[in-house]
Formats: C-alpha cells, structure tokens, sequence
C-alpha cells in the first residue's frame, strides 16, 4: 500500500503542525584543528560551550590515571568511514595520539572538551 495512506486509500492527516522548539539543532562538526570553542545560551538563559575543533584529549589509562595528550590524527570512526579520513571526531572514534590509541568516549560537539580512555 502506499505510505501515509488508510486501507481506503484515504489520506491521514497530522493533528497539528510542528513547534519551533521541536526542530533538530544545527550539527556542529569537530574538527582535528587548533582548539576552537564557542559559549552558546541554552534553555534558562544557562550557557554551554560547544567544541567547534581541537587538538587535545584528556586520555584515561587503564590504572584510571587522565593525562592530556595532543591528537595527531583520526584513524577509524565507526559510523562512517569518511568520517576518519576528513579528520572529524565523534564518540566512538579511534584516534592517535602522544600516548597511542584511544577511543572517545564523549560527545565534542556537545562538551567542551574530548575524553578518551587509552586502547592496546
């Protein structure tokens, strides 16, 4: 059948329209660059800073001591590998850095900084 339509093959209609509250943020992209951040105001009038690009990651081993440590490039990004080759970090991204692989473990377009935990 087609989408959007009842088995009569009338039309649904939506119930109201969509808020303006309701419509997606704009992506922000992460870049491997000099560090770069931007204070935005959120709802409450409270302020959050969003990481526009960075070359830093505070690095966590295994024996749970947090270093900071300069990242030197983007090896793998498991949601899309194109990701990885323009140098773009997101959360689950393996990256190299001073101390070796890490994966990141937060969100930088939403966090002002990049956390990683150290990988063998």
């Amino acid at each position: 059948m087609n989408k959007g339509r009842k088995i009569s093959g009338g039309k649904y209609h939506a119930n109201r329209k969509s808020k303006a509250h309701e419509a997606p943020g704009i992506p922000r992209i992460v870049k491997l660059r000099q560090r770069k951040s931007k204070v935005l105001r959120t709802k409450g009038g409270n302020e959050k800073e969003v990481l526009l690009s960075t070359d830093i990651a505070n690095i966590t081993d295994k024996k749970g001591k947090t270093k900071k440590a300069k990242i030197t490039n983007v090896i793998e990004t498991h949601a899309n590998r194109f990701l990885a080759r323009q140098n773009i970090l997101i959360k689950g991204a393996i990256i190299d850095t001073e101390l070796g692989k890490a994966r990141i473990t937060n969100r930088p377009s939403q966090e002002g900084s990049v956390n990683a935990v150290l990988i063998d």
